[in-house]
């Protein structure tokens, strides 16, 4: 533990935004799994959007969330042919 004050607030404050990060991604996890699972377009426009929110956030960087989301739409534009 540090003995620095300032570093004592950085420790809080990391702790803080860990809980909150950890929070987006397993909601974001659910919903790409419940949108994997129904293939539903619904599904799929929900998850694009929190996973937009999060990268705004910061909670994932830009090219990440651009894989995740390829991911996402890949099976939907197969269908579509």
């Amino acid at each position: 533990m540090a003995n620095i004050k300032s570093n004592e607030k950085s420790n809080r404050q990391d702790i803080k935004r860990n809980a909150r990060n950890k929070a987006y991604k397993s909601e974001i996890k659910t919903a790409v799994k419940k949108a994997n699972a129904s293939n539903n377009e619904e599904d799929i426009n929900s998850a694009l959007s929190l996973i937009d929110k999060a990268v705004s956030k910061g909670v994932y960087k830009k090219n990440k969330a651009s894989r995740m989301k390829s991911k996402l739409q890949t099976p939907l534009a197969s269908n579509t042919n």
